[in-house]
């Protein structure tokens, strides 16, 4: 597929056909996100990948109530696979506290001040994006969607993520089952280029 239909293409799929994902696809995704961007070269990411049913049956029994699951839920649990992405804020501090970086201090305001953006938080990001555009690719679907807050203990404790490494979300992967499940891209309109993209200084709008 050209890189410009991947992009266009590219959307989150909330439910899935019953049927397994071929596991060079899943391999294929974690070796390209491993190509994305990092700050320091540092690559403080992980994945957790669940691709056996008693695996992602274990996901979702930590994340929600499985007991009597709305459309969204049922939808999303049909996904043979789901991958748990983890950033790791101590590989960059390790990383920028080596001698071609040379920040040893490691006090948390200082930290705070070098940091004000989490990079280890974005790169993972990346990362998710590069496996959301390989899912596109094989012609297959994924959904990027945040874990609640209050059941990350659980997801931690469930698959052994050390404290070292923070879930930043899970991506669900399968074949789109048919009809799909309506996103909010099917409710709203996509913001025009004139409205989100400012040349030269903040503007409302673009100048010609």
């Amino acid at each position: 597929m050209e890189f410009q239909d991947v992009v266009r293409r590219r959307h989150m799929v909330r439910s899935y056909a019953d049927r397994p994902v071929d596991r060079t696809v899943v391999d294929r995704c974690l070796a390209n996100a491993t190509r994305a961007p990092s700050a320091g070269f540092s690559q403080g990411w992980a994945f957790v990948v669940l691709d056996t049913p008693a695996d992602v049956t274990r996901y979702w029994e930590s994340t929600a109530d499985t007991t009597s699951p709305d459309a969204w839920l049922t939808g999303m649990m049909r996904a043979p696979v789901v991958v748990l992405p983890c950033s790791s804020k101590a590989a960059y501090l390790d990383r920028y506290a080596a001698p071609d970086k040379g920040w040893t201090d490691q006090d948390p305001e200082s930290v705070a001040a070098r940091w004000p953006m989490p990079f280890w938080h974005m790169d993972a990001a990346m990362a998710s994006l590069l496996i959301l555009q390989t899912v596109t690719d094989a012609g297959l679907g994924a959904c990027f969607f945040g874990i609640p807050p209050e059941r990350l203990d659980a997801v931690r404790r469930e698959f052994g993520i050390p404290d070292a490494y923070d879930p930043i979300g899970a991506i669900t992967i399968g074949h789109p089952a048919p009809g799909g499940a309506l996103g909010s891209p099917k409710r709203r309109s996509r913001m025009p280029l004139a409205d989100v993209v400012h040349r030269g200084r903040w503007s409302s709008r673009l100048r010609p």
